[in-house]
């Protein structure tokens, strides 16, 4: 059976996904699939560079804004929920840059041809509640490594999975046949953008200048006099965690707003390296002040040929 398509627009935040997502979507009839792991949360739209109101009119936008910020998320169920949005959607544009997400989708929501079993499960469930999914991803590096290296503790299902399978045949899940590219349940048409890296760098500090003077000083306070606890998950996400000092304790305001692009700096650094791996993504040489309509255009026509 032929797999669906899903394109995708995805690399480091600031490098321009959004400036080619829109106009992708409009020319594809596509609708837009959020890639993003802070973007979900209502009510934190500045710091997170949310496609505006206007944006969000002229494209249909998914798994955005559907969560509380009090609420905890798992990569596990991003794959599951954006599974089912992209099954409705006739033409899917995936756009962000959690790359977790990404290899979420990529891979067999229950990978490995051993069976399962509920009492190992729950076992490592319970654990995962009582001291937290590192707990559980540190057993797995116990007994299996080369798994552990390439699943992140949040990934909690396939964590649990490779326990499992280790706990049933004595045998780590590494020795086993790991899914690959083909085994995606999707055929991906990835694309991202490839500026200098001085310029991301400099893109990044002006979209925190942008952010500040947009407000997010004040969504920050408003979270947390709404009563939301700066350990919340949410509250972990670049500029939150940041704010949340001087917004409680009065921590000076241009130290954390250097500490922001310090931080998100080095977090577009991570991003680059990732997807970098990812020898399915083509990238876009993109050259500040250029303009965007010829990758534009090469996108809408590879996407339509292919």
């Amino acid at each position: 059976m032929k797999k669906k398509r899903v394109i995708g627009i995805v690399g480091p935040t600031a490098s321009g996904k959004t400036a080619l997502s829109l106009p992708v979507a409009k020319a594809l009839g596509a609708e837009i699939v959020c890639m993003d792991s802070m973007q979900i949360y209502r009510g934190m739209d500045i710091g997170t560079a949310k496609p505006t109101p206007a944006e969000r009119a002229s494209v249909p936008h998914h798994m955005l804004d559907f969560l509380s910020p009090d609420q905890e998320y798992s990569v596990s169920q991003y794959a599951s929920d954006a599974r089912r949005a992209i099954e409705k959607i006739r033409t899917p544009l995936l756009v962000g840059g959690t790359g977790l997400y990404l290899q979420s989708l990529s891979l067999p929501l229950d990978f490995g041809a051993v069976g399962g079993d509920e009492a190992i499960r729950k076992k490592y469930h319970a654990l995962a509640d009582a001291e937290g999914a590192k707990a559980v991803h540190g057993r797995l590096w116990a007994v299996d490594p080369a798994s552990a290296e390439k699943l992140h503790p949040n990934d909690l299902r396939r964590v649990i999975r490779a326990l499992e399978v280790y706990e049933l045949t004595g045998t780590p899940l590494s020795a086993q046949k790991m899914p690959g590219p083909e085994d995606a349940p999707y055929d991906f048409l990835l694309y991202a953008v490839d500026l200098p890296r001085d310029a991301l760098y400099a893109r990044v500090d002006r979209r925190v200048d942008e952010m500040m003077a947009a407000g997010l000083m004040d969504e920050v306070r408003a979270l947390l006099e709404g009563g939301l606890s700066p350990d919340a998950q949410s509250m972990q996400g670049l500029g939150y965690k940041e704010l949340a000092p001087v917004a409680l304790a009065g921590a000076p305001l241009a130290d954390a707003v250097s500490l922001i692009k310090l931080r998100t700096r080095h977090f577009a650094k991570r991003q680059l390296t990732w997807f970098k791996r990812d020898g399915r993504i083509r990238w876009l040489p993109w050259q500040p002040g250029a303009p965007a309509e010829p990758l534009i255009a090469k996108i809408i026509q590879e996407a339509t040929e292919e």
